[in-house]
């Protein structure tokens, strides 16, 4: 096969106690799914039906528990982390029932969904699509994927984050509104889901801004600690 320009690269992550990469697909994301943070960002947290946005693959930055460094974007001043539950799913499927979803689980990670908070909220407020806020390369770092036969499926498990060693985010993942396995349930009746496609899963409250140089920490019981850095 011949192109007429260079082929994109594949973005992969890592696998805990394997070689293997796990190849990104699609990113989806769902939005506002712990009720603390909802009332943050001044919404009702009413148990509607989830509502998702998506990154693009390059989004995906690889890290984990050594420093990674990700770059302050261009056109924000108001650049925010957001620590989430990250699921990376192994088996495809449409209209896949909530019994049957974690059998499409792959694995786990901890995940940042690193936000242009200024130009989000901006587009929210003229109806406009959040994509500038949201949908930016390097967006996205994610630590190694710790496969479901290793780990089990989480429903109950601490995810903090830190910012130069002062707390920010502490939560639960018990209290997602929409657990993995209802997520994954809704999703598949909108969109096949195909091995690779990631799923982000919220963030809990206590979103706030990083300015360059700041050290954010994430950790999710069971699933190890990322640190990022952001770079000038």
């Amino acid at each position: 096969m011949k192109y007429a320009v260079p082929v994109p690269p594949t973005y992969a992550l890592a696998i805990t106690g394997s070689d293997e990469l796990f190849p990104v697909n699609r990113v989806y994301c769902v939005g506002r799914n712990y009720a603390a943070h909802a009332r943050e960002m001044g919404k009702d947290p009413d148990r509607d039906p989830p509502f998702f946005f998506m990154k693009p693959a390059c989004a995906v930055v690889q890290a984990s528990e050594a420093e990674t460094a990700i770059p302050y974007p261009p056109m924000t001043a108001n650049f925010h982390h957001e620590i989430e539950l990250v699921v990376t799913i192994g088996k495809g499927g449409r209209d896949i029932p909530v019994e049957q979803a974690l059998d499409h689980v792959h694995g786990y990670a901890v995940g940042l969904d690193m936000t242009r908070r200024d130009l989000q909220l901006d587009a929210r407020d003229k109806g406009r699509p959040w994509e500038f806020g949201k949908s930016f390369a390097q967006s996205a770092p994610i630590g190694p994927v710790h496969p479901a036969s290793s780990v089990g499926h989480l429903s109950s498990a601490a995810i903090t984050l830190t910012v130069n060693g002062q707390p920010r985010q502490s939560s639960d993942i018990a209290k997602l509104i929409w657990s993995v396995a209802e997520s994954i349930a809704y999703l598949s009746r909108y969109e096949t889901l195909e091995p690779g496609d990631v799923i982000m899963t919220g963030t809990p409250e206590g979103v706030g801004a990083v300015v360059a140089g700041d050290l954010m920490r994430g950790h999710i019981d069971g699933l190890g600690d990322i640190v990022v850095r952001v770079a000038a």
